[in-house]
């Protein structure tokens, strides 16, 4: 059996994608079992061999005592037998899902399966996308057949990047596999690490489809809520203590307004909205909240350009700070960064922009969107968004936030950190 031969050490694990997502659980595994990390990114792989965590999400001491050796040559996949795919599945620029990394993992590791291997995908797809798209590869590079030759499982990721409350091992796993025998194999190899142990799904699409929904319920729960905040503004209501107030009810599901990116809650629902189109249904709640979460910052930009103006002020000679432009909170993930959309939006009205984040790695900005960030924020800005709620940012107090603002500033809150002001020396403003 694969579970007691990996934790004999007798054969290997494969990790292929080292990102957020395999990284973790790459080391998870390394604590049990030997563990062959790839990627095809041969700076990641020199980081990660000399211990140190390009996402800067894990410490020196998460490397130590783990059994794992970093390589981006694919011909050493051939020493695994049970193989893990954690590649990104973005979206391209018109929201289609781009499958080329998943299916370039697919090829690399069809050329070095062998009969009695496992095989289990991560990447966050749509129902059918593992057997439909991915299995031919595998089948067609290897010369073998699942069922017969080797198993195939399907187990969607659950790290949430940041948080240090809820481990990988404590989140509680789905599994599923083609048949009876890769349920149990996969089941038992994710069980050795899983504390909080596996939900067996009773079919590879079923773990397909319960991923998907997640982030996309989530997704809807925050266009609601966003929506509110638009309509509430209009109405001079302050969204956050209706909320508060709508939470004393026992059944009130609590969501918060405000930006959504990233490479999840911003992106998987397009990954059902494709596969549903494909059926010859066309999704109307789905891409409804996505149009609301995605004006976001359009709205957000608006908003503070009528501040400006309240104020008396020209929002051309207006300087703005950004403060945060990661996906999320104490995170160094630039990706699908809607801060990034709302310095866009901002520069379309001819406001000055400084862009400040302590995680951000600035040439990485500056690569994905053009966007240079300040090191040092001057002390002169009309206005400051505070748009990611870094613990930095948290620490800041109202006044360390007027001693960077000149006369007649004006503060938007979009996470919600500070109380609101007393008195109207500081315009304040929240989702």
């Amino acid at each position: 059996m694969i579970l007691h031969e990996l934790i004999e050490k007798r054969e290997k694990l494969a990790l292929v994608g080292l990102g957020y997502v395999g990284l973790p659980l790459a080391l998870a595994f390394a604590r049990k079992m030997r563990v062959l990390g790839f990627d095809i990114h041969q700076g990641r792989v020199d980081l990660l061999s000399s211990g140190q965590d390009p996402s800067r999400e894990l410490s020196d001491d998460d490397f130590r005592d783990a059994d794992i050796e970093f390589t981006s040559d694919p011909g050493r996949l051939r020493e695994a037998r049970f193989f893990i795919v954690a590649v990104p599945t973005p979206v391209d620029r018109h929201k289609v899902p781009d499958l080329r990394p998943l299916l370039a993992a697919s090829e690399t590791i069809g050329a070095a399966l062998k009969p009695g291997d496992c095989v289990v995908f991560e990447s966050t797809v749509y129902p059918g996308c593992t057997e439909e798209d991915c299995l031919p590869l595998l089948e067609r590079h290897s010369g073998l057949k699942v069922g017969r030759d080797f198993m195939l499982g399907y187990s969607p990721e659950r790290i949430n990047p940041g948080d240090k409350q809820r481990p990988l091992a404590s989140i509680t796993k789905i599994v599923s596999g083609n048949d009876a025998d890769a349920l149990e194999c996969i089941a038992g190899v994710y069980g050795s690490i899983i504390t909080a142990g596996t939900y067996r799904a009773p079919s590879i699409k079923v773990a397909e489809a319960a991923k998907v929904i997640e982030n996309s319920q989530r997704d809807l729960n925050i266009s609601f809520v966003n929506e509110l905040a638009i309509i509430f503004d209009k109405m001079g209501i302050d969204t956050r203590e209706v909320l508060e107030a709508a939470a004393t009810k026992w059944n009130f599901l609590k969501f918060s307004p405000g930006l959504v990116g990233g490479h999840c809650i911003g992106v998987d629902p397009y990954y059902l909205v494709h596969k549903a189109k494909k059926l010859g249904y066309d999704p109307e709640v789905i891409l409804s909240g996505r149009r609301i979460n995605d004006r976001m910052p359009a709205f957000v930009a608006k908003k503070l350009v009528q501040l400006l103006i309240a104020r008396g002020k020209n929002p051309s000679e207006c300087k703005v700070l950004l403060q945060g432009i990661t996906f999320k909170e104490n995170v160094s993930d630039i990706r699908n960064s809607k801060v990034a959309d709302l310095y866009d939006e901002l520069r379309g009205y001819s406001v000055q922009v400084d862009v400040v984040d302590p995680y951000a790695d600035a040439s990485e900005v500056m690569e994905e969107y053009g966007i240079p960030m300040v090191t040092h924020p001057g002390s002169d800005y009309d206005a400051v968004v505070v748009a990611v709620a870094h613990n930095a940012f948290r620490k800041q107090t109202l006044g360390d936030l007027l001693k960077c603002m000149g006369p007649g500033p004006v503060l938007i809150d979009l996470k919600g950190l500070y109380e609101r002001p007393t008195d109207d020396s500081l315009t304040y403003w929240r989702l």
